[in-house]
């Protein structure tokens, strides 16, 4: 018997040696397909841009937006604006009546959105009215002016976060603030002293008026120097104003 023999171990006897199982490879992990890569890279984007629009949400309920990206253009076009912003505090009180019987006289009472104004809007063939204040402060702060379906997407999803997060007074003070009252012309303090010398403060209700005459179309129209058409749509915003002032329908931002 030879040495390599002897340390073999013995078979049990009446039985025969163990057979060792052939080993069984696990199987490669099956390849990611290209559609499930980048839908995966799409949730994460979409995902890090929702993040990030929440956080300016968040921010931008307490901090004065710096400019927009439509004030950017316009200061490149230009070669400057004028911009200076005020609190609610330093806005006449008028002014903020005056604006929402000119744009939106139910913005105490919708939250985003005027469904009533959309319907009508629908029925009539066109979009002009139902575009609220809200939606207008979401379009100038957070995105860009025009009408693809993109930005329309993202101004219906956001319009409700800036409702649910900021107080209507914060709304319509962030909207006098980056409005365009004229060429190069944002907010209600650099408007009041561009087309009447005065500080937003001391803006009278025939100037507030005025002012929220031109919003719609703001290189069509002037304050200063009024059109027919716009001195009766000043005298149809007066009236308005007083309007909502006596039925409460202005509760919302002068509480």
């Amino acid at each position: 018997m030879t040495e390599k023999s002897a340390n073999r171990p013995a078979a049990k006897p009446g039985g025969t040696a163990r057979k060792r199982k052939p080993r069984v490879e696990a199987a490669p992990p099956a390849p990611v397909s290209r559609l499930h890569r980048g839908a995966k890279w799409l949730l994460r984007g979409l995902g890090a841009v929702a993040g990030f629009y929440a956080v300016l949400i968040l921010l931008f309920a307490f901090v004065p937006p710096p400019i927009n990206l439509y004030q950017l253009g316009e200061s490149w076009r230009l070669g400057g604006i004028e911009k200076d912003w005020v609190s609610w505090e330093e806005i006449a009180p008028v002014m903020g009546r005056s604006a929402v019987a000119a744009e939106d006289a139910n913005f105490c009472n919708h939250w985003g959105f005027d469904m009533a104004a959309i319907r009508q809007a629908i029925e009539e063939g066109s979009n002009r009215g139902a575009s609220t204040i809200s939606q207008q402060v979401t379009k100038n702060v957070f995105l860009w002016h025009g009408r693809s379906w993109v930005r329309k997407a993202m101004e219906a999803i956001m319009t409700p976060a800036v409702e649910l997060v900021w107080s209507k007074q914060r709304i319509l003070e962030v909207y006098l603030n980056v409005a365009e009252f004229d060429e190069g012309v944002f907010g209600i303090q650099a408007a009041a002293q561009h087309h009447f010398g005065v500080d937003a403060k001391d803006l009278s209700a025939l100037q507030a008026a005025r002012l929220a005459a031109v919003l719609p179309d703001p290189k069509g129209r002037s304050a200063s120097e009024p059109s027919s058409f716009v001195r009766s749509r000043t005298r149809a915003i007066i009236a308005g104003a007083e309007t909502i002032a006596a039925d409460g329908r202005s509760a919302c931002f002068e509480g």
